[in-house]
């Protein structure tokens, strides 16, 4: 008899950024914890913001992020690659260029055999290497369940930092990969994505967003963010607050998986979508003919989803040529930042 293959997806409880403590949970504990200052430290960014940056006394500023989720797809090669680009998102959503890692593992080893962990650290390293950043070391401990990530630096020349503290009204948002990630993740840990689709979220989540941080440097963007856990509408709004802004984005615009919103509509939704959609409503304005379908993809967990840009209203066109020229998944105009109560999202229908 043929052996049953190893389904990552079905030993965790939640996969990916899915996974994630909600928002609203972490700003509260975040709040009653006073920072340690030290000189290295730049405060002037976010704080929310997609990473830290650090100024050491001598050479290039750096940023310093970590990122780990729990396997969103079976095949460990594939996963230790999407965990890898996902980790390293953050380095290209401040502006920076990855330059070393160390990996962090949580590894059941009672349950599964040391070849899963040897093509989960191939997937990690190879796309680590694409992205020209060593993985040099890192930790691993027993687990019940399998995590992985890494813990990056990367040099900045804050002279074209991307931080969320930069939006400005009449800037246009760009969104440079579709949504329906985290609801995908939960279609195929229950067997209702095709070969095709499958195949096709996949290389969306292992495509790096070093394109699209290049096409946003190259246009002149100063405030960006990577859409994961939060969810596109949360993460906006982490942005709007730090620039004291607030935004209007067109749900016809926003470039969706054709796939998702029949599998949202059967009720393939991940608990942290509809756990983002909660805390993130109640700042949203509705507008006619905005379902529930549509409020939950455009508050759909991500995992390594693409850069949302904020890019001064007259140069987006040259945003859109770059990232076209660049190959970058998607290059949608999604909505602007007006002035208003900051944080606040008015949502159209198109």
């Amino acid at each position: 008899m043929a052996e049953e293959p190893i389904r990552l997806t079905r030993l965790v409880a939640a996969g990916g950024c899915a996974r994630k403590l909600g928002a609203e949970d972490l700003v509260k504990v975040l709040r009653e914890i006073a920072p340690f200052p030290h000189p290295w430290v730049d405060t002037s960014v976010g704080s929310m913001e997609d990473a830290a940056v650090l100024r050491p006394p001598s050479g290039p500023a750096l940023i310093f992020t970590v990122d780990f989720i729990t396997p969103i797809v079976d095949d460990p090669e594939t996963f230790g690659a999407i965990a890898a680009t996902n980790a390293i998102s953050d380095v290209y959503a401040m502006g920076g260029e990855p330059q070393a890692a160390l990996a962090v593992c949580g590894f059941p080893s009672e349950t599964l055999p040391n070849e899963v962990l040897e093509q989960v650290f191939r997937g990690g390293r190879d796309k680590a290497a694409e992205a020209g950043c060593a993985i040099v070391g890192g930790h691993t401990i027993k687990d019940a369940e399998l995590k992985y990530g890494l813990c990056v630096i990367g040099a900045l020349d804050t002279r074209y930092a991307l931080t969320q503290t930069q939006a400005r009204a009449g800037d246009a948002l760009v969104l440079t990969k579709p949504l329906g990630f985290g609801i995908a993740s939960q279609a195929i840990k229950n067997d209702a994505l095709s070969p095709e689709q499958l195949g096709e979220v996949t290389r969306l989540m292992t495509t790096l967003n070093k394109a699209a941080m290049d096409a946003a440097l190259m246009a002149g963007a100063r405030a960006a963010t990577d859409v994961t856990g939060f969810g596109l509408l949360s993460h906006l709004r982490n942005m709007l607050l730090a620039s004291g802004v607030a935004a209007r984005i067109d749900r016809a615009a926003v470039p969706v998986l054709d796939f998702v919103p029949a599998l949202a509509r059967d009720g393939l939704v991940p608990g942290g979508s509809s756990k983002n959609l909660f805390s993130v409503a109640p700042f949203c304005r509705w507008g006619e003919g905005i379902d529930d379908v549509d409020r939950l993809i455009l508050a759909d967990a991500q995992t390594s989803g693409g850069l949302l840009i904020a890019v001064p209203g007259g140069n987006v066109d040259t945003l859109v040529g770059e990232l076209a020229a660049r190959g970058a998944p998607a290059r949608a105009v999604i909505g602007q930042i007006v002035a208003g109560e900051a944080g606040r999202i008015e949502v159209t229908a198109g």
